[in-house]
């Protein structure tokens, strides 16, 4: 039987998102109504500029003070997409204690304190659902802790930020610098014009904290994640990484070691093969790659970002968190049980890709074999070219720690032949 009393949804943040969120559940309320089982009704928006037109939304609901919007006592489901820290966490808290379930597209603040949170939500015997964190409108964090939650993932590899995605790819089939490629994300509104937190990995270190915890069963906050940006990926880089018959992503990878005693979280750019199903993600696309025992290889893949997608994300979970209240349920919650810890970068095992400047003299490349084998590190191939007393010379290695290849290129510099190290960088999916 249908119920008729409606449930009772706070919007904390109208903007992009928000606004989608808004439109949605106006335009689709007969369609929520059927599939939940009873009418979802916007109880309230709380916005920081209140005399700002937002079409469709009834200037009665619109009010600055969200502190008391969540804390009415008959709102059954907070809606949080304000991102950032503070008030979000405070908002979300006070929404679980009175009374309220939260969905949130926040992965800042899940991934520097989802721990707290759940906890907080567990103890009032509330939701927590936050599939628009990760990934935009594409189903993974669902399906990671739900349809494969009898499976053992060992792996999740993928790229989760479409700035850096369009970015990369720009420069791979164009030929242009990062800054041109950079200039034209801007100008068509994929880069932000401060686009720090996507160029630098903030972004998708995030993403990839959240995906680890919940992949590993582990607690894995934003501090565990190993980050590095792709601002020094060049022109050259692409054209070595066409010669090997890759292209070069940012990547957010998330690992169980080979002995399965601990994980690791990193991202940084890597070359990949074109053979790899995500070197053919172009554009602003997201794409997630996992891998796990009984399942195998899995690909999750579309746009992860954008008001629309990350509204449909926020919808799937409202709908299923207003199923949850009118059953008296509670979905999945945190699960940490394995604790297993997360190791240093210097850990990760994988092969690299050096370019060096070196004097071209006879014996540089018997100079640079012996360093590499002083190290433990085992060359899989070497290129040279060069006249008029300067050389490249570009080493691709076969797997080895992060810490061996680090002891490598420090030795590498202290040689006069060595004029420079032009750039390191890893090369995964293989």
């Amino acid at each position: 039987m249908m119920r008729t009393r409606p449930l009772k949804v706070a919007l904390l943040g109208c903007g992009v998102v928000g606004s989608e969120v808004a439109r949605i559940m106006t335009t689709h309320a007969d369609d929520l109504t059927a599939r939940v089982g009873a009418p979802v009704e916007l109880a309230g928006v709380a916005v920081r500029r209140p005399d700002r037109v937002r079409e469709g939304i009834a200037p009665e609901l619109i009010t600055t003070d969200a502190t008391a919007l969540v804390k009415r006592g008959d709102i059954d489901v907070v809606v949080e997409v304000i991102g950032g820290i503070e008030p979000a966490r405070g908002l979300i808290t006070t929404a679980f204690e009175h009374g309220a379930s939260v969905v949130s597209a926040n992965k800042a603040l899940l991934a520097q304190d989802g721990a707290a949170l759940h906890a907080v939500a567990e103890q009032h015997d509330k939701d927590l659902y936050y599939e628009a964190a990760v990934a935009g409108a594409i189903p993974l964090i669902r399906p990671l802790r739900e349809s494969l939650a009898g499976d053992k993932i060992n792996r999740v590899m993928g790229i989760v930020n479409g700035t850096t995605n369009f970015i990369l790819d720009a420069m791979d089939s164009t030929g242009a610098g990062y800054q041109e490629a950079l200039d034209e994300a801007t100008a068509l509104g994929y880069a932000e014009a401060d686009p720090t937190a996507d160029v630098e990995g903030f972004d998708a270190a995030a993403k990839a904290a959240i995906l680890a915890g919940i992949a590993f069963h582990t607690r894995v906050r934003l501090d565990d994640v190993y980050r590095e940006g792709m601002t020094e990926v060049t022109a050259a880089d692409f054209a070595s990484a066409k010669e090997m018959g890759c292209t070069i992503k940012l990547l957010a990878i998330c690992e169980r070691a080979g002995d399965g005693a601990s994980v690791t979280a990193r991202v940084h750019p890597a070359m990949i093969p074109l053979s790899h199903p995500l070197a053919s993600v172009r554009g602003a696309y997201n794409a997630v790659f996992v891998e796990s025992d009984a399942a195998g290889q899995l690909m999750f893949y579309g746009p992860g970002a954008g008001g629309s997608p990350t509204a449909s994300a926020v919808l799937g979970d409202l709908v299923a968190v207003c199923r949850n209240r009118l059953s008296g349920t509670t979905g999945p919650g945190e699960s940490a049980y394995a604790a297993l810890p997360v190791s240093p970068m210097g850990d990760v095992v994988t092969r690299y890709h050096i370019s060096l400047d070196v004097a071209d003299k006879p014996g540089v490349l018997a100079q640079v074999a012996t360093v590499f084998a002083e190290h433990g590190v085992s060359i899989d191939t070497v290129r040279q070219s060069g006249k008029d007393g300067e050389a490249s010379l570009v080493v691709v290695t076969h797997r080895a720690s992060d810490a061996a290849l680090t002891g490598t290129v420090e030795a590498l510099r202290k040689l006069d032949t060595v004029r420079g190290v032009a750039s390191i960088m890893r090369v995964e999916g293989e």
